[in-house]
């Protein structure tokens, strides 16, 4: 049985095209990424700067081109407006690791997945970090400021060495644990607070040595440096996890005579500026890096107001920890790669939606795939399974991930044949009497393996 080029329109469910076709590129990530897509059949549609600033013209060159993908970075919002100008967006594809642009909820409602690269720019984050704790520590920045202002401060103070100090690390990702092993290989003694549980256990079996909270981590390090997400591994905003109180405990447990250095390369959001300057005021904290901010503008030409203005004690750089010549590319290729699986095989890496799950199948071709986005509610996954097994056709293998938080799931399935278009209509019809919910299915898409149909 030939399956249909697009199909079958089911009301209210997203219906996806079998391979995808266009994608719509914005935020300049590299161009390299066009030249993969176009490998993969994918034709990129990259909008200029400018335009990518019109929320409504995005979204009239969405409704136009009615986009399989978008490519974005990190500033560009995605909302439920944006979402609905294309009937066949299947996945927002972002070429960063935040997904704090993406309306999550918006997207479970419509069967769109979200998936980003946790791992590409790490290097480039992890180098900025230990180079801030090191000019930091010797005062490189102060003496530069005082260099263009004919100025000879020669001299020891306040200017310290790494090897011998702490650092405590907050978030213990794929971040974190590198800066762990750079700071370990200059000497320095490594704390960590982690909520993870498997983060904690990895962790603590290379040797470094967890805190309890927050407050113990701030008090045990030289150096406080921030590496979570947005949200936690349970699912709760991370918004505000840092206050003045922890700023006010840093290097509390240290010697006396030590650097008190803050860094923040994560989230601008995970404290008040305020709460760090007051900090800082009061001789609590020696020295900042911030390279993350509550507010940051769309582009160059936007106003910034920057929150540090005025203090020397605080290195401000523009959001640039991932800015290198080396990132952009690997993350460039990294979402290829990710957008292939997809395209190709239904495969799902790197969702946020379930970070460090993939979904999929390993079945040997000839198969055809079937992908559902639909309710975690009851009965909605034997909904799809006894649609397929009605239709006659063997599930050779089947891979399925529930999203608890955001009340969907996503379910992959390697069949031996297509289902007929009446066939995907009872599929719908049964995911919903079962379920009681109207949209039970969210989003559909049928594709061939490694058949004489499939055009890989």
């Amino acid at each position: 049985m030939v399956a249909p080029d697009v199909l079958p329109v089911l009301t209210g469910v997203r219906t996806l095209r079998p391979r995808f076709q266009k994608a719509l590129i914005l935020e300049n990530p590299d161009p390299v990424l066009d030249t993969y897509l176009r490998e993969e059949g994918i034709e990129p549609d990259r909008l200029p700067e400018a335009m990518t600033q019109n929320v409504d013209a995005v979204i009239e060159r969405l409704r136009e081109g009615q986009h399989d993908l978008i490519f974005k970075r990190s500033k560009f919002q995605v909302t439920d407006a944006v979402l609905q100008a294309s009937d066949h967006l299947a996945a927002i594809m972002l070429c960063c690791i935040g997904d704090d642009s993406v309306d999550k909820d918006a997207c479970a409602r419509r069967g769109v997945l979200v998936m980003n690269d946790p791992v590409s720019n790490g290097r480039s984050v992890v180098e900025m970090v230990l180079g801030e704790m090191i000019c930091l520590a010797r005062r490189i920045f102060t003496a530069h400021d005082a260099g263009r202002a004919h100025l000879w401060t020669k001299d020891n103070r306040r200017r310290y060495e790494l090897k011998g100090k702490s650092v405590s690390i907050i978030g213990l990702g794929n971040i974190g644990k590198q800066v762990a092993q750079m700071a370990e290989a200059f000497g320095m003694r490594v704390y960590f607070y982690e909520q993870g549980e498997i983060a904690r256990e990895v962790g603590t079996a290379l040797g470094w040595t967890p805190c309890k909270n927050l407050t113990e981590a701030f008090r045990k390090g030289d150096f406080v440096t921030l590496h979570v997400s947005a949200e936690d591994p349970h699912g709760r905003s991370n918004r505000d996890i840092i206050t003045y109180d922890h700023f006010a405990q840093l290097s509390a447990d240290c010697e006396t005579n030590s650097p008190r250095v803050f860094i923040n390369a994560a989230r601008g959001f995970l404290y008040d500026p305020a709460d760090l300057k007051r900090a800082i005021d009061e001789g609590h904290v020696g020295a900042a890096a911030v390279d993350v901010f509550p507010e940051e503008p769309g582009s160059k030409m936007d106003g910034w107001k920057n929150p540090y203005a005025g203090l020397p004690e605080v290195v401000t750089t523009p959001h640039i920890g991932a800015a290198t010549q080396e990132a952009q590319p690997r993350i460039a290729a990294h979402m290829a790669g990710t957008t292939r699986l997809f395209n190709r095989q239904g495969f799902v890496r790197d969702t946020v939606f379930a970070p460090r799950h993939v979904i999929g199948v390993d079945a040997n071709p000839p198969y055809w795939a079937l992908t559902v986005v639909h309710s975690d509610a009851r009965g909605t996954k034997k909904a799809i399974d006894d649609s397929i097994y009605e239709a006659g056709a063997s599930n050779i293998q089947s891979s399925h991930r529930d999203f608890p938080k955001l009340g969907i799931a996503y379910d992959v399935s390697a069949i031996d044949q297509p289902l007929s278009e009446a066939q995907l209509h009872d599929l719908v019809r049964r995911a919903r009497e079962i379920s009681g919910e109207d949209h039970a299915i969210r989003s559909v898409r049928q594709f061939p393996v490694g058949t004489s149909d499939d055009p890989a």
